[in-house]
Order: structure tokens, then C-alpha cells, then sequence
């Protein structure tokens, strides 16, 4: 999969983050090379991003996105006409702004380390309703086809797990298929078993041909989940060194 390094606009249009949201308590998950953690908590945000690449030699992922860069720049101008160029003015702003993201995120890993923890779904390193919305964007429903429909179901059960007000999740096509995950409405049914509503909002962000639409899950008033299968080794390997300081207060 790829190292990306999306910039904190694209996630405000991506995720339709309104300033309240920011006032909250985020988790990114998976984190990748993106510059959202950066941003926000240079705004005063309290965000956090988790990823499986945080551990060891997780200071060469700027430079991997960086050349990740150089090689979706050329696919961009070989084959722009396959993308939606509303959000980006063409490939030169797009490598640009990526770039930029990029160095802000390892600029900000190497200056606030404990903002990125190692991790991976199903199984987060964090206790139950941790943050108040969870922000996860091109793993889930993304890569439709090389990850079954359990394994959706469990990584959907886990973000919920982890939030205690709202998940989105965006987008909801499959990677270069241009067409919804066809299990969707069945992830619906099985989440809402559990108390969990979600509805389909519209995005003002495309990249993709199709890409206009988030998932949000409610999880304020979700009933009891099912027990987590084990993961001693992540378990062992992972923990979250910031303080759970908002699970006293109010939302």
C-alpha cells in the first residue's frame, strides 16, 4: 500500500471537519505520511495517528512519500484525464502540496514522537472510547479487494470501539475501481446490530471519479461490543504514551 502524505485541507474537506470537530479529541488511523497531526496540533488540536509503520525506521516515511511523490507526479501527467481535478488545480499543485505535507510530517514525528503510535487494525493499542471522533481514510472499503469482509467488519468494530462520539470514514469506493465497496450495506446492517447508526454524507473533495461521500458512524450510544480476539503481540509491542485526559470530561 501506499505512503501517502495528504495535507490537513484535504482532510477538512475529506472528513467535512467543521471547527467544533477540532476542538475534539481525533485519532487518525492509518496515519501513513500525512501532515493532519502535524497541522492540527499546531492549531491546538489534540490529535494522535496510529499506523503500523511507527516503529522502527518510521523516520525514513517522509522521504518514502516524498518518492512516492515523484512517482504518482508522472502518473498524474501521463494520465490526468482519469482524475477529478476540482480540489487540485492540476499535477504540479498536487505534488506541491503533498510534498509540503510531507516534510511537515517528519518534521513533526521527530519533534513529537509520541503523537504516533505503532499500531494496526483490528487490534489499536487504546482504550475503549479514547477519542471523540476517529478519522480513517483510504484503508477500509478502499482496499475492498484485497481485504475480506471480516476483517472489515472487525477493523469497523474497532474504530468504534476506540470513539466515543462519531467515526467517518472516506472514501467508499474500491482503489482504481471507480465503484462502492459491495459490502457496504452489509457493514451497515452488521454495526448497527450493535447500536451503532450510520448514514452517507456528501464531501466537498474528489480525487477519484466517484469519491464525494464519507461514512459516519454514531458510537455515543452504542450497546456492548463483541470481546476482542487476543493479539499478545501487539499488545506487547504497542502503547500509547499520552495522557487519556478528556475520558473525565464531557463532550
Amino acid at each position: 500500500m501506499f505512503i501517502s502524505a495528504r495535507t490537513f485541507e484535504e482532510y477538512r474537506a475529506m472528513f467535512a471537519l467543521a471547527d467544533h470537530d477540532l476542538s475534539l479529541r481525533i485519532l487518525d488511523c492509518p496515519g501513513g505520511a500525512a501532515g493532519f497531526v502535524a497541522a492540527a496540533g499546531a492549531r491546538g488540536t489534540d490529535a494522535v495517528a496510529v499506523d503500523p509503520q511507527y516503529g522502527p525506521g518510521r523516520e525514513n516515511l517522509g522521504e518514502l512519500a516524498l518518492r512516492e511523490n515523484e512517482h504518482k507526479h508522472a502518473e498524474l501527467v501521463d494520465g490526468g484525464t482519469d482524475f477529478v481535478w476540482t480540489w487540485f488545480e492540476g499535477p504540479e499543485q498536487y505534488t506541491r502540496l503533498r510534498s509540503e505535507s510531507a516534510r511537515a510530517f517528519a518534521r513533526d514525528i521527530a519533534a513529537r514522537p509520541d503523537r504516533y503510535v505503532e499500531g494496526s487494525l483490528p487490534h489499536l493499542p487504546f482504550p475503549d472510547r479514547s477519542f471523540d471522533l476517529v478519522l480513517s481514510s483510504h484503508l477500509l472499503f478502499s482496499y475492498g479487494a484485497q481485504m475480506d469482509e471480516d476483517f472489515h467488519r472487525q477493523a469497523l468494530l474497532e474504530l468504534v470501539r476506540v470513539s466515543r462520539w462519531q467515526v467517518r470514514l472516506y472514501p467508499l469506493f474500491l482503489h482504481a475501481d471507480f465503484r462502492r465497496y459491495p459490502a457496504l450495506e452489509a457493514m451497515r446492517e452488521a454495526l448497527a446490530a450493535y447500536g451503532v447508526a450510520s448514514r452517507v454524507e456528501p464531501v466537498d473533495y474528489a480525487f477519484d471519479p466517484g469519491d464525494e461521500e464519507m461514512l459516519v458512524l454514531e458510537c455515543a450510544e452504542r450497546g456492548a461490543l463483541p470481546a476482542r480476539e487476543p493479539d499478545p503481540a501487539s499488545e506487547a509491542r504497542n502503547h500509547d504514551p499520552v495522557r487519556w485526559r478528556h475520558l473525565d470530561s464531557a463532550l
